[in-house]
């Protein structure tokens, strides 16, 4: 008898547009043993109902007025947990591919966490040309602690472990890398799985920017965001247990002299600008902080 699994979506002002696109690929699954939940975040639930695939109606969880996107993620979460074995994650202004829960579930029989690539397209559904994902063979204890790849569209976890990863502080921002550095810092298997199984949406509703040219408040606001992330990780009971959190506080160490040497100087942000938008981009999120080009000019 196969798992109880569901996936899991989030609509929101920016993405309801392309919540459409998203269901017909959840149509298009070559496993359709699954069930849809949505959380519903500042739009009206009756709009949402107009486009939902009827072969499937959604269980729709909405937050308190006011709830910030990690509260309401949370509590979707802290259900479903209890009712599934597994639960696939996707964003709603993604397009899954076929194979993108079948891939899930045959990797969640063997691990606890799977994250799969993913092909980069524009805000009208162009390919962009890049394959975004960490190889199969990366060390994942030297990528968590300074990027991510498990992100909230490409990633699959067990029940038990997301469980173990709940609550979530409410003004978290990074709750995908939080996830991940938990489940992570908790023991948990993580797999990277090579085969780019969802189209991630790039536009300027995105949290991140992926590819540049970069410009100051870009990466300003990454680090900004980044540091914030070890603010979080290095507090929960998952991390302060572990070995895992010496290596956050080396890694959270060097964002901060990085963000010390980037706000103090204009010359050091210039020539790392510089040098960074000459390097081709890494296929990881927050690559362009604390890279090592011009490291030299802000390590110290």
């Amino acid at each position: 008898m196969a798992e109880a699994l569901a996936v899991y979506t989030t609509v929101y002002p920016a993405s309801e547009r392309f919540f459409g696109a998203c269901l017909e690929s959840l149509a298009g699954q070559t496993d359709q043993d699954f069930d849809l939940w949505v959380g519903v975040d500042a739009v009206p639930p009756e709009r949402l109902e107009q486009v939902r695939d009827g072969r499937r109606p959604p269980t729709y969880v909405t937050g308190n007025a006011g709830a910030s996107p990690a509260s309401i993620r949370a509590r979707a979460w802290e259900q479903m947990v209890d009712e599934y074995d597994a639960i696939v994650l996707i964003d709603s202004d993604d397009v899954a591919e076929p194979s993108r829960v079948a891939a899930a579930r045959a990797a969640l029989a063997r691990c606890d966490v799977v994250a799969c690539a993913l092909t980069l397209m524009d805000e009208r559904g162009a390919d962009l040309g890049h394959v975004f994902g960490a190889p199969e063979d990366a060390d994942l204890a030297s990528l968590l602690a300074h990027h991510n790849v498990f992100g909230l569209s490409n990633t699959a976890y067990r029940a038990d472990v997301l469980r173990d990863c709940l609550p979530l502080p409410a003004d978290c921002r990074l709750i995908d890398w939080l996830l991940a550095t938990q489940a992570w810092a908790s023991g948990a298997r993580l797999e990277l799985d090579p085969s780019p199984r969802m189209r991630y949406r790039q536009y300027p509703a995105n949290t991140t920017r992926v590819f540049g040219p970069f410009a100051a408040e870009d990466v300003l606001g990454a680090t900004a965001l980044v540091l914030e992330h070890y603010r979080f990780a290095l507090a929960t009971p998952a991390v302060t247990a572990s070995p895992v959190r010496a290596v956050l506080l080396r890694a959270q160490a060097r964002a901060v002299r990085f963000h010390r040497a980037i706000t103090s100087s204009q010359d050091v942000m210039r020539a790392y600008l510089e040098q960074l938008n000459r390097i081709p981009a890494a296929p990881v999120w927050w690559w362009s902080v604390a890279h090592p080009v011009a490291e030299n000019l802000w390590s110290h």
